[in-house]
């Protein structure tokens, strides 16, 4: 998979990613189909980022949330 590409597929992998990255109580909180492909490179930011870390704080998974929540489609 290239994630290099900005396809449906990727945002559906990388939001699936950063979920069970995040071990989310209710993975509906963030529903890939929310995002869109306008803002692929940001959420390819938020990606990388969470895949380098070993472990998030609360305060880091509370930012990324409110990051993916400004990333989803209106």
């Amino acid at each position: 998979m290239d994630l290099n590409e900005k396809s449906r597929e990727n945002v559906d992998y990388m939001i699936s990613e950063i979920k069970n990255r995040l071990k989310f109580v209710n993975p509906d909180v963030v529903r890939t189909e929310s995002f869109g492909t306008e803002k692929y490179d940001d959420l390819k930011d938020i990606y990388d980022w969470v895949m380098t870390k070993s472990e998030l704080s609360v305060s880091e998974m509370q930012a990324i949330l409110s990051e993916l929540k400004n990333l989803r489609d209106q």
